[in-house]
């Protein structure tokens, strides 16, 4: 079996260029094995077991998006199709990063950058610890305020949606907590009414 394929697996299926020259793998043998596409190249300098796409795990482009770029923060209908409160995948990735984010050039998976203040960018914001890794994600309730913020860019529809999808699951709802990132993200007055209509 391939050393190099044993190194990144023993590094949770990622490592970075430097690390694999500082374990003397050459950049020939790097590059050689990404043309056969045993490993993939997310970002310059940035490499992942291929097989990992394979084995499973659908939140492993979020992983991707974690080792590329750290302080991205999945986000609107990227977090609202994870939290299984929408059937609508997006074709990209939607991020959340502060404002005057430098954002990096990302080969796989494709993304769709928001810009959020830092009150809106620091709340409600979790870590989930999946198969191969770990990726950051605003929690449910911030999501759906998140959507009627961005109801101009995302479609009121969806927006609805979730709030609908959100409030008919009854068990681990919290309308207090969601009224209160609802008031961060200024969107109480627009919500309300949706609230109070379907908790008829």
């Amino acid at each position: 079996m391939n050393t190099l394929q044993n190194f990144i697996r023993k590094n949770g299926g990622y490592a970075r260029m430097k690390d694999l020259k500082e374990a003397s793998f050459h950049p020939r043998e790097i590059a050689m094995l990404t043309q056969k596409g045993v490993i993939e190249k997310i970002k310059p300098g940035v490499y992942r077991l291929s097989e990992i796409s394979l084995k499973g795990d659908e939140n492993f482009t979020f992983v991707d998006i974690y080792k590329a770029f750290p302080w991205a923060v999945i986000c609107l209908t990227s977090a609202l199709y994870s939290h299984n409160l929408t059937t609508f995948c997006p074709s990209e990735v939607y991020v959340a990063v502060p404002h005057n984010t430098r954002i990096p050039k990302i080969e796989f998976p494709p993304i769709r950058v928001f810009y959020f203040n830092d009150k809106c960018y620091q709340q409600g914001l979790e870590i989930v610890k999946a198969k191969f890794g770990e990726f950051r994600i605003y929690c449910v309730e911030k999501t759906i305020c998140d959507m009627f913020k961005f109801r101009g860019k995302m479609g009121e529809d969806l927006a609805v949606e979730g709030l609908k999808n959100y409030i008919s699951t009854k068990k681990g709802r919290d309308l207090d907590k969601l009224m209160e990132y609802a008031d961060i993200c200024r969107v109480k007055i627009v919500m309300a009414p949706y609230v109070k209509a379907m908790l008829g």
